[in-house]
């Protein structure tokens, strides 16, 4: 058992950009891939990856001091330290059991696969800490390490079958066949899909408005480029930054939106041959399957909407973390939400008028949410010594994945409690995923009908 746990955190501390390649190397020799093409797709899925998280981490830090500055100007005060996502993944895997979640999710994906009960398999393993996230608030509170293992496979199923229903969609809008998310992250699309729908009554949001027909409208400044720069010299005012500083940060939130898509284009070129090599095998073996490789968000950083609604959100969430009643967290760390960019962007297909009203509305469940976990990662994170606190210090998350099914799903015990909000969270979301669900497998559907005849 101490081996396997030890081999398991040695691969997982290797970090995505190195963890997922591995797997995708392994699984295009399982699928007969020539060694060189397999070794080929794995090291520039690598190179996607780390350029992916440069640039979050070069525009976390040119935006994260503006935000700051905007809220010394306000002069508000709330006592809760925003630690971002690297808090919950170092608690998580600080839990002494979380080694063992990696078979458990492995076996589970397995049997789906073999009983025909889902098409995904699932490579980013690397983010496996966010079912331990809630086997760690599970055991937090109801004492139980049988609960805990038993929420977080089944939080795995949802994971999988949201894959598949979002499967054609993904392809649709990222042009990589054969690929689909299976990020947890995609869970709030579910709640957003009533609001999305009452938005398409609407005439003029009822028609395509993404980043290439805001470009048709009004010409270079929907540029990269220029609306980077846009955006980044309105940040610098808000914060009353100093002439030189404002136009430093144009200048970087220009090269950041710049550069996204081209990274995003070698997860295509990584992703495309896996995904050919295990659909071929699928064929062969297993007559009218197809299998299709989950993957974590980052592959879709090449769509300009999701970076108009992560600058959108900025001031947006800042604003709410002034005014908004029972929030106690000041947003820094996890200022740069790409959690309710990507569920936006699914639940209303890139249209950027309706994503950004997506994120406005949905914005300030991320803040009551990471002041409800405040209590549980603040106990957490001084059992484990995994953060260092000082005393009378809270720490939480302002962007926490799937707020809406994270809470509620992880609090369901509390119904023994008498506390029966959490259950009554989770069925609204439970209800909206099935609606939403159906909604993917019909335009699925009707796709393929379309291009049958």
């Amino acid at each position: 058992m101490e081996i396997l746990q030890n081999s398991v955190n040695f691969l997982l501390s290797l970090g995505a950009a190195i963890f997922v390649p591995i797997i995708i190397i392994i699984a295009g020799l399982l699928v007969k891939m020539k060694f060189k093409d397999a070794v080929s797709a794995g090291i520039t899925l690598g190179v996607a990856f780390t350029g992916m998280s440069m640039l979050i981490n070069f525009m976390t830090t040119a935006i994260t001091p503006a935000a700051e500055a905007m809220a010394k100007t306000i002069g508000v005060s709330l006592p809760i330290t925003d630690g971002g996502w690297t808090t919950m993944s170092t608690i998580s895997w600080s839990w002494p059991l979380a080694f063992v979640m990696f078979p458990l999710v492995v076996g589970i994906n397995i049997l789906m696969l073999i009983f025909n009960q889902s098409q995904t398999f699932n490579a980013d393993l690397w983010n496996v800490w966010g079912k331990i996230f809630t086997a760690v608030a599970v055991h937090y509170i109801t004492g139980s390490v049988l609960l805990a293992f038993l929420f977080a496979g089944v939080q795995t199923v949802f994971e999988l079958k949201a894959a598949d229903f979002h499967q054609h969609r993904v392809e649709q809008m990222s042009g990589i066949p054969g690929v689909t998310i299976t990020h947890r992250m995609i869970f709030l699309a579910a709640p957003m899909y009533p609001l999305d729908w009452l938005l398409r009554k609407i005439p003029a949001l009822n028609r395509s408005f993404n980043a290439a027909d805001l470009r048709a409208k009004v010409g270079i400044f929907a540029e990269n480029h220029v609306l980077g720069f846009i955006l980044g010299v309105l940040f610098g005012v808000l914060a009353r930054f100093s002439i030189a500083d404002t136009l430093l940060l144009g200048v970087e939130a220009a090269a950041a939106l710049t550069l996204f898509p081209v990274i995003s284009k070698y997860f295509m070129q990584a992703l495309e041959p896996i995904s050919n090599a295990i659909s071929e095998y699928m064929q062969k073996r297993f007559e009218g399957r197809q299998l299709w490789v989950g993957l974590d968000w980052p592959f879709l950083g090449g769509a300009n909407e999701i970076w108009l609604a992560v600058i959108w959100t900025v001031p947006v969430t800042l604003g709410f973390a002034f005014i908004l009643p029972g929030n106690e967290i000041l947003p820094f760390a996890g200022i740069i939400n790409i959690a309710i960019a990507v569920a936006a962007y699914f639940a209303s297909k890139g249209n950027i008028i309706r994503m950004l009203i997506q994120c406005t509305v949905f914005a300030p469940v991320f803040l009551w949410v990471g002041t409800a976990f405040a209590p549980i990662m603040t106990k957490l994170a001084k059992e484990t010594n995994a953060i260092a606190l000082q005393p009378g210090q809270l720490i939480s998350n302002s962007s926490i994945d799937a707020p809406i099914f994270t809470y509620s799903f992880s609090h369901l015990a509390q119904i023994v409690n008498g506390q029966f909000l959490p259950l009554a969270v989770f069925l609204v979301w439970f209800v909206c995923f099935i609606f939403y669900s159906r909604s993917l497998i019909r335009e699925r559907k009707a796709d393929l009908e379309t291009v049958k005849n």
